[in-house]
């Protein structure tokens, strides 16, 4: 599915927009489970840090063939699915999500993630699409963050924006159906939502089974919602797990 070229740029610059789009009726699917799931839990109409322990009818999208095909390609072929999130910012009152790496927040040893975004609505520079910072990811270290308990965030923790230069942040401008793909350590957020058009996206997280997710590592005190991240539960979604660690049970 990825070209070499396409790979290249994954290593180079963090991430990856492939000329791939889902079929319109998973996307179909995918809109029925989410508005279904907000019915029952409203308080996650605009963010539910963990789909799976609600419905696993979304672990379908994660066995997408040619979605797999591509994390395989840049990760390696044993590969584990240890979360699935939705990211939906409302028209006019989508939160911002400050410039962060995601693994600052995640139990996983070593620390490594190719995270699959999913556009299930339009995402513009209008209605707040992902922004990122391209190469920002080439140390493969995770940068100082700190708490930023402000009003309207989707995420607590926050990069200093001193020590990078945001003049250079990419948009990541996608149509309904289409991905990208980032790296573990690309430094990335947010603009809020102030548009008339919502922006929904849904991520499938996939680490390389040479990896073990740490259900007991202290880190999981940074899990929000109603399911921290000691209770997801890890499947295995291509070839074996390499570390002989992680553990596949069902955790929630």
């Amino acid at each position: 599915m990825l070209s070499t070229a396409e790979i290249e740029q994954y290593r180079r610059e963090g991430y990856i927009t492939p000329n791939y789009r889902l079929p319109e009726a998973t996307l179909s699917s995918i809109r029925s489970s989410h508005e279904q799931l907000v019915a029952k839990h409203p308080e996650f109409s605009d963010y539910c840090p963990a789909l799976l322990a609600y419905d696993t009818a979304f672990l379908e999208v994660a066995k997408t063939r040619e979605i797999l095909k591509m994390v395989t390609q840049l990760i390696g072929n044993d590969v584990a699915l240890w979360n699935s999130s939705f990211f939906a910012k409302p028209a006019r009152i989508g939160t911002k999500t400050p410039w962060h790496q995601d693994g600052e927040y995640w139990p996983i040893e070593p620390l490594a993630t190719c995270t699959v975004w999913i556009a299930i609505d339009a995402s513009t520079p209008a209605n707040g699409c992902l922004q990122v910072i391209p190469g920002s990811h080439r140390d493969q270290r995770l940068a100082q963050h700190t708490r930023n308990t402000a009003e309207g965030l989707a995420l607590p923790l926050e990069l200093d924006t001193s020590k990078f230069d945001e003049s250079k942040a990419v948009n990541i401008t996608l149509e309904p159906g289409q991905i990208s793909l980032h790296d573990v350590y690309l430094f990335h957020g947010s603009e809020a939502n102030s548009s008339e058009q919502s922006r929904r996206g849904m991520t499938l997280r996939y680490m390389p089974t040479t990896s073990v997710y740490r259900h007991a590592d202290a880190k999981n005190s940074l899990g929000t919602g109603k399911l921290d991240l000691s209770q997801r539960t890890i499947y295995l979604m291509n070839g074996v797990d390499r570390s002989g660690q992680n553990d596949f049970g069902q955790k929630h």
